[in-house]
């Protein structure tokens, strides 16, 4: 087998290789724009196996080197940079240090979504970048009106406040920006809607969504993204580690006996967190057992703070629904322990 350590880079890479069967070895470096990658994955025997640090705007590489019959294995950058101890770096350093570890085993691979997968993420992200732009347009529209000294809130978008904002007598280039600004929404809510649709879709025709969305709070986008995000739940072993997984735990510098714990790491998937926020304030609402714990945190923490521990309950708690595929309420009988095998009550 062809072992490559690559270094990626949007518009070229460094590689390093090595041909387990005859033991040579060599480096090389490869220009993307001239096809001159391509056609040097193409003539290599497969299937040879390929690593790199994970990285952005490198799909189209990997869904071709996997066309071609090779393995690509994306790893961990950040354990990729730890394991070499020299100060030393730079791309056929890189590649090398990659081709090192894929020999001897201590690649740090990570898991990667299929392609199904990662487009229905795009379809999320699409429509998140779409809702922001409207929610935009919407508050240069509240801003015109509190200009004019309308100060409705919410009450702005009802039927009545609309009219209100609409007649508002506004100087000619006022005027034009608020006649745009309605246009925009209104195409933006045309483009929204089939989104919704198609989400609402996807959701209703996969199993572990729909278990998902029987928590209160938790709707077709959130359960979808962290179905898509978490992937397998077996490679974590208890709650903790989703948490960990998500950037929902606190930084912690401690030392000498003394714990100093700082804010959220915010490491991992920045768009499932967002969700799980957003979805942890339905919760609260609707799911008596967060809105005790959560009011209860509020009395002693700041109200941020409060969401957030809601927000990592709430990723604990669907996790154990996707790792005992059981349904709410009753995961809320599901106990688990770093320490003790899982239980199950049943029964009450």
């Amino acid at each position: 087998m062809m072992l490559i350590g690559c270094d990626y880079h949007p518009s070229w890479q460094q590689i390093c290789w090595l041909d387990t069967a005859t033991g040579e070895t060599g480096e090389k470096k490869l220009e993307h724009a001239s096809g001159e990658a391509e056609r040097f994955y193409r003539q290599l025997p497969a299937p040879a196996l390929i690593g790199m640090e994970s990285t952005g705007n490198c799909q189209w590489f990997v869904e071709m080197a996997t066309t071609l019959g090779h393995d690509v294995w994306i790893g961990d950058a950040a354990k990729i940079r730890a394991s070499e101890v020299r100060q030393q770096k730079h791309d056929r350093r890189d590649a090398a240090l990659i081709l090192k570890l894929l020999t001897e085993g201590r690649f740090p691979r990570i898991w990667t979504p299929s392609g199904e997968e990662k487009d229905l993420r795009q379809l999320l992200i699409h429509r998140y970048k779409l809702v922001r732009i409207r929610a935009q347009a919407k508050t240069e529209l509240q801003h015109l009106a509190m200009n004019q000294g309308v100060t409705k809130k919410r009450k702005l978008w009802s039927k009545a406040g609309e009219k209100v904002l609409r007649e508002l007598p506004l100087k000619p280039w006022a005027s034009r920006r608020r006649e745009d600004l309605f246009k925009v929404r209104g195409m933006l809510d045309e483009q929204i809607a089939p989104l919704d649709q198609a989400v609402a879709e996807a959701a209703e025709k996969n199993e572990k969504t729909r278990l998902l969305m029987t928590q209160p709070g938790v709707g077709p986008i959130t359960s979808i993204a962290f179905v898509f995000t978490i992937g397998d739940v077996s490679r974590f072993r208890r709650g903790k580690q989703v948490a960990s997984y998500l950037g929902l735990i606190p930084r912690e510098y401690s030392s000498g006996g003394k714990q100093r714990l700082g804010s959220i790491s915010k490491q991992g998937n920045w768009f499932l967190r967002m969700m799980l926020v957003e979805a942890a304030q339905g919760a609260v609402r609707y799911d008596p057992e967060f809105r005790n714990e959560y009011l209860h945190r509020c009395h002693r923490k700041a109200k941020g703070v409060a969401k957030v521990a809601a927000a990592r309950k709430l990723a604990v708690r669907l996790y154990w629904m996707l790792r005992t595929n059981t349904g709410y309420p009753e995961v809320v009988r599901v106990e688990s322990s770093s320490r003790v095998p899982l239980v199950v009550r049943q029964g009450g």
